[in-house]
């Protein structure tokens, strides 16, 4: 019977209660050691009947060993597993030993493990409880943590124990404090624990020291001799409690029965190899026995299960170092040929300074487990065997294979470290370039881009000589770094390295390398406002990117194509590598692209799928730590509330935007918040506010360097300070931007300075002026047009010939801007020209939406899919959702479209993307 845990009972109940309807629950209980965690998981495993219920417990044992835990929770699901999506039951087989040949990737394993538990859900509800889920592997814990987050509509509930501050990898689900018991559910405990047996001062000594953590009341109810000797109100933390109350029990152990309990935590509580390794030092596993009527272990079979992990570890805090070096080497020799890997482990435990056998047994540990996507695992064995290493070179290369794996598991707070004690023992220029670019590639993902830079230009220089391929994507890399800094000097300053490498090396422009470089020259030089397109254009053209799998290629390839404003060819390309890496449950490249391909629909008509793609984008990128990404899309969407209108959503993501850049110079999200923040101001009149914005913005750029007038508010600008009367210095903006927009010489940028300069023309110059900007503009639904651009556009268009007295002429461009912002949803703008229309003496009709602005991000990929004729299982393992999830959002776009058929569907969107 749980006492003083009332209301955490009534929230198991609701989860349980809300499982059997068919809604998902997620709760991670966390507290303290001791404090009662297990036995809440107890209390719902007991309310679990007609549950299917899947278990684990991490130990620290299992924390170096791949998929250990994963294994043990889905165990009773593996029959099914050939039933997955191929991609998904290969990388689980593989991850989980079923499989021997190909490797997995971590995200796919994620993906099955999902699949596996929503289908088991299908014919009933289903509980999935973890305990100590802080000692799980890694591997097993992100796996875990990637089911309970997406998990929604399923019969499924995820409960999961963790002690605070070792938590990380489950932050951001519900999250439950367990708490001390109050005086009263105390008392009681203590009445149960030891009735009679204390003193009303043994008993005040015991509620001061345990502050209500249960573990440490009924240790010391148990052993009251533990409350001597502390001053009274003295609070005892619970690991101590424990190790005092258990080493007195010990105490009544023969040597030799203590010596066979430390083989037992050695050993990992395995029955076979403890008795193994007794024979072999000449002990008997029979001496546990004492141990067990003293309440320290239970023993079955097969295992040894100490009372509580904290007892475990007060038994090996009593093993002298040299004795236990030599029970691990008994264990290490007493495993079975199979257990390869936790022999490494133990002889790595056992080594006494630097030992290369070891370290090449932990190699080929590392090996295995980044086969099975267990790169946490891989990292770690690399790591140890590194320290091992008897030479420089082994521990250069052996740090390196660390710090890679660290990356690849989304450690990016550990790669860093890892590779720079490569780069430290590197013994030539070749592997410090492989360890800087490798250390930079992290940092341009989730740590500092000014170190990324620095670190990638370092391993550029190092490889020069003898690599100069690896040296230009190097440079490339660096460049790209130099787009989010905005950093236009460095950026330069790359671009004629790489233009001096290349002549020194005859680059020729077919090879990949040349191209990379070639696009990096380009992007470089357009940053800076220099002239960059022809570059971009050989460099784009040579590519061919769609005969290589790599992402990185894909990655210049679709920047070069959205500098070239070909936001057509390059949402192809996307959207082809996109689905690769969904068939393939590849989630780690997803946030890069999904960014890049809503950066370009957001320049289109396609406002809806540009949300759908930035809002993906952040979710994964928040998930996985990539901080680039994650402030790059919220800048995006930001700057897509702005021209929606929706004024606290674009504050919101303009804030955190800017608040995850900070201290990263993330400058290109920064530039795109103010934007963001002053068109908003602009769209609601409030014009002071912003000309402050926009000045501020073209300072930042001005002090940075940069002159691309596609990052410039110019013509916004210009549009403000003339609504205020301020035409001198409207006309100092304009003749600038104007330059700049000749000198890049796209129509994108050619229209808005068109615009700017039809702003300040004379009203007999306004049809001609306009005309030209329209006609750079396009039609707005052509390769690289942007519909709101021309959309706006055509309402100053409107209100120039409004105030110029041409009421009747002005209400045709002024009504082409309305249907346009209508259709793309950008509802404040639809109302500044509706003002404009009624000005103009025509009554204003009331708004009508486009034909998917209704749908959420979530609705609009799901329903793009199934519209595609997908399957819903098809479409939720794309989605790396549930089916019953996919089906929940499938019924909300029927009701917002007015349709009742995927039938219907398609011709609905397809009318609405032709």
């Amino acid at each position: 019977m749980l006492m003083g845990r009332v209301d955490e009972q009534r929230t198991l109940d609701a989860l349980m209660s809300g499982a059997r309807v068919g809604r998902s629950g997620v709760l991670v209980l966390s507290g303290d050691a001791g404090i009662g965690k297990s036995a809440l998981l107890s209390y719902a495993r007991s309310r679990a009947d007609g549950f299917k219920v899947l278990t684990g417990v991490g130990t620290a044992s299992e924390h170096d060993l791949p998929f250990a835990g994963l294994a043990r929770v889905l165990q009773p699901l593996l029959g099914a597993i050939d039933d997955l999506p191929e991609p998904q039951a290969h990388a689980l087989g593989v991850a989980l030993a079923m499989r021997t040949e190909g490797v997995a990737d971590r995200f796919a394993v994620s993906a099955a493990a999902l699949t596996l538990v929503t289908r088991a859900a299908e014919s009933g509800p289903l509980a999935l409880v973890v305990d100590d889920a802080h000692l799980l592997d890694t591997p097993s814990a992100q796996a875990l943590a990637f089911v309970a987050r997406r998990v929604l509509v399923d019969a499924v509930v995820v409960l999961v124990a963790v002690r605070p501050r070792e938590s990380e990898i489950w932050a951001g689900l519900p999250t439950l404090d367990v708490g001390p018991l109050d005086a009263e559910a105390a008392d009681r405990l203590v009445d149960e624990a030891a009735p009679g047996l204390l003193t009303a001062e043994q008993r005040r000594r015991l509620m001061a020291m345990s502050a209500g953590n249960p573990l440490a009341i009924r240790a010391l109810a148990q052993e009251p001799e533990g409350l001597t000797g502390v001053a009274f109100g003295q609070t005892v933390t619970v690991p101590v409690v424990v190790a005092d109350a258990f080493s007195r029990r010990t105490a009544g152990l023969s040597p030799k029965e203590l010596r066979v309990l430390q083989m037992a935590v050695i050993a990992d509580g395995d029955v076979p190899t403890i008795g193994a390794a007794c024979v072999a030092a000449g002990l008997d596993l029979a001496g546990l026995a004492r141990a067990e009527d003293l309440g320290i272990v239970t023993v079955s079979p097969y295992r040894v299960e100490f009372t509580h992990p904290l007892v475990a570890s007060a038994v090996y805090a009593t093993i002298p170092a040299g004795e236990r070096r030599r029970l691990h080497t008994l264990v290490a020799d007493s495993l079975s040929p199979g257990d390869r890997d936790r022999r490494a482990w133990h002889r790595s435990e056992a080594a006494l300074g630097l030992d290369d056998a070891v370290a090449r047994e932990l190699d080929d540990v590392g090996a295995r487990a980044s086969a099975r996507g267990a790169f946490a695992v891989a990292s770690s064995a690399h790591e140890r065997a590194a320290t091992l290493s008897e030479d420089a070179a082994s521990r250069a290369r052996r740090f390196f294979a660390a710090g890679e794996a660290a990356w690849l598991a989304g450690e990016d707070a550990r790669a860093p470290a890892l590779l720079d004690e490569a780069a430290r023992h590197a013994p030539d220029a070749g592997q410090r370039a492989r360890a800087h670019a490798m250390a930079g590639q992290v940092a341009a993902r989730g740590g500092s881009l000014t170190q990324a830079r620095d670190l990638l230009l370092s391993a550029a220089g190092d490889a020069e000589s003898d690599a100069p391929d690896e040296a230009m994507l190097m440079y490339a890399a660096a460049v790209d770094a130099c787009f989010y800094l905005l950093d236009s000097g460095s950026a330069r300053a790359v671009a004629e390295r790489l233009s001096d490498l290349g002549a020194r090396t005859g680059g020729d422009p077919s090879r990949r390398a040349a191209a990379v470089a070639a696009i990096a020259v380009g992007m470089a030089r357009v940053i800076a406002g220099e002239p960059g397109m022809q570059e971009l254009r050989a460099g784009v053209d040579a590519l061919a990117i769609r005969q290589d799998p790599s992402p990185f290629y894909a990655d210049f390839a679709v920047a070069g194509l959205l500098y070239l404003r070909e936001v057509g060819a390059s949402r192809d390309l996307l959207r082809e590598t996109i689905e690769t890496r969904r068939r393939n449950s590849e989630l780690g490249q997803l946030p890069h692209l999904l960014f890049h391909l809503a950066r370009g629909d957001a320049t289109t008509d396609r406002w809806a799928w540009a949300e759908a793609g930035y809002s993906e984008a952040v979710g994964l990128a928040r998930e996985f730590g990539q901080l680039t990404e994650l402030g790059a899309s919220l800048a995006g969407l930001a700057a897509l509330y702005s021209r929606q209108g929706r004024v606290e959503e674009c504050h919101q993501h303009a804030a955190e935007a800017v608040r995850v850049g900070e201290g990263r110079d993330l400058n290109l999200a920064a530039a795109w918040a103010d934007f963001a923040r002053a068109e908003l101001e602009l769209s609601l009149g409030e014009v002071d506010s912003a000309i402050e914005g926009f000045t501020a913005l073209e300072q930042r750029l001005d002090d940075l360097g940069v002159g691309d007038p596609d990052l410039s508010s110019g013509p916004e600008l210009v549009e403000a300070l003339l609504r205020k009367g301020n035409r001198a210095r409207a006309t100092e903006v304009q003749v600038a931007f104007q330059a700049r927009a000749r000198h890049k010489g796209l129509p994108w940028s050619l229209a808005r300075a068109a615009r700017a300069t039809a702003l300040l023309g004379s009203d007999d110059e306004i049809d001609d002026l306009f005309g030209l900007a329209l006609t750079l503009h396009g039609d707005g639904h052509g390769e690289g047009d942007d519909a709101f651009e021309r959309a706006r556009t055509l309402m100053l268009h409107g209100a120039r010939l409004r105030r110029a007295r041409r009421r009747v002429d002005a209400r045709v461009p002024l009504q082409q801007a309305r249907a346009t912002f209508d259709a793309l949803g950008a509802r404040r703008w639809s109302d500044v020209v509706s003002a404009e229309l009624e000005a103009t003496g025509l009554t204003a009709r009331a708004r009508t939406a486009g034909p998917v602005v209704d749908l959420t991000a979530r609705e609009l990929q799901i329903a793009e899919l199934l519209a595609e004729g997908r399957t819903t299982r098809e479409t939720a393992a794309a989605l790396f959702l549930s089916p019953k999830t996919v089906e929940y959002h499938l019924r909300h776009i029927y009701t917002k479209l007015d349709i009742t058929s995927r039938a219907e569907l398609k011709d609905h969107l397809g009318a609405v993307t032709t």
